[in-house]
């Protein structure tokens, strides 16, 4: 199933080149400088557009596979620069790459369907990712890439912090660590304009309160999580950072290929039914891979690497995954829920598949041709399923850029 898209990604690389033609255009408004490195000495740089003690902070790369992030803060430190009214008593904050390492592994800078993206996918496991390690992971293991952007927002004390994340295969929505109000509206508006379908059920918020479709806002420290076999805790992540100075932090999703099956509002007739069979299905999906991992394992050289890594915390996570999803739905279940589900079902174990198939090709080990052939069947199962049409990244850039934008006016609204 080709889905071609009209323009490629930009390597950290690329961004950093262009993060610094900027500062190099504007240097009495703009600096670049670097605020860290990654465990493998890649460094961590941070744009900054105006003066102002007010801040925003965006972050980019947070997640490897979600590359839409480095265009769109690109394009957004173009608009800050230019329109005078967004740097009216406010600075704004680029961190460019939240996670350099990672981005180096993922290789897919133009991916032309779902198995092409898969065959250069990657994302690290939990405790190594930047964002979520704080919830799984002792303050004195975190690694160098979260202690820097903690330090940023330290620094900053930004009343706003927006993280640029995507989904590869679904629709558009927010999550907030605090309500926005009036953020819905423009949202809504800017996906419906663009043909972005806005995921009313993601299941990355199940049971969260929402403030209008797609909205959602995350629930207090300590209350019950949807999902308990999850290891990780958004509100322990450093999303929550912000808090401590006053401040809130917006989770901007978007597609690289959109599904109009995610924004269903309509009740789903069967929910607990349909939640077990998919639960069914992700354990027998998980055991295919897990099979072909038994096998080849010893044949494999150690120490596992990131990659490696990556495919086991996936595939750890599946059997308490399905019991979760055994259990009682929640209620007022939608369409769009079951096929957010449907969505992370499919996804978990094509992407575990994914890795272990890179570690498979680079040992040259026999299983390789086998596990490429699921890998293949399987992104093409998923694109059908959904009916997955691309979304041209000039349409991902330009209504993430809206809804930061619209998130800094009504969150600095909201904190006057």
């Amino acid at each position: 199933m080709s889905l071609l898209p009209e323009q490629r990604y930009p390597s950290v690389t690329e961004i950093v080149s262009s993060a610094r033609a900027l500062a190099a255009h504007r240097p009495g408004l703009c600096a670049l400088r670097q605020v860290g490195v990654s465990r493998a000495g890649r460094p961590l740089h941070l744009l900054s557009v105006g003066h102002a003690t007010r801040a925003v902070l965006v972050v980019a790369g947070a997640h490897a596979n979600e590359p839409t992030g480095g265009s769109t803060l690109l394009s957004l430190a173009e608009r800050v620069l230019y329109e005078r009214e967004l740097r009216d008593g406010t600075s704004w904050h680029f961190l460019l790459c939240a996670d350099p390492d990672g981005a180096a592994l993922h290789v897919t800078p133009a991916p032309r369907t779902l198995f092409d993206y898969h065959l250069g996918f990657f994302r690290p496991a939990g405790p190594e990712q930047p964002e979520w390690s704080p919830s799984v992971l002792p303050p004195d293991r975190l690694p160098p890439e979260t202690r820097a952007l903690t330090r940023v927002i330290d620094e900053l004390r930004p009343y706003l912090q927006v993280t640029l994340h995507g989904t590869d295969l679904g629709g558009s929505w927010v999550q907030l660590t605090k309500d926005i109000p009036g953020l819905a509206e423009p949202f809504a508006k800017s996906a419906a304009e663009l043909h972005i379908p806005v995921e009313t059920g993601a299941s990355d918020a199940a049971g969260w309160p929402a403030s209008g479709p797609g909205v959602h806002v995350m629930p207090a420290p300590g209350s019950n999580a949807a999902y308990p076999s999850m290891p990780d805790d958004a509100r322990h992540s450093t999303w929550y950072h912000t808090h401590r100075y006053g401040g809130l932090t917006a989770v901007v999703e978007v597609p690289m290929w959109a599904s109009d099956l995610v924004d269903d509002p309509a009740p789903h007739p069967a929910p607990a039914a349909a939640l077990r069979q998919l639960g069914r299905r992700l354990l027998r999906d998980a055991l295919e891979v897990e099979l072909v991992l038994t096998e080849a394992l010893p044949r494999l050289p150690g120490p596992d690497g990131p990659l490696l890594r990556a495919a086991k915390w996936a595939l750890e996570l599946v059997p308490g995954l399905a019991g979760d999803w055994a259990q009682a739905p929640p209620a007022d279940t939608t369409m769009a829920y079951v096929g957010s589900v449907d969505a992370f079902g499919r996804r978990l174990p094509l992407r575990a598949a994914a890795m272990l198939l890179r570690v498979l090709q680079e040992a040259d080990d026999r299983a390789a041709p086998r596990l490429e052939q699921l890998v293949a069947a399987w992104s093409d199962a998923f694109a059908v399923r959904f009916r997955a049409r691309w979304v041209p990244l000039e349409d991902q850039v330009e209504h993430q850029s809206r809804t930061v934008v619209a998130a800094a006016r009504h969150a600095r609204d909201r904190a006057a």
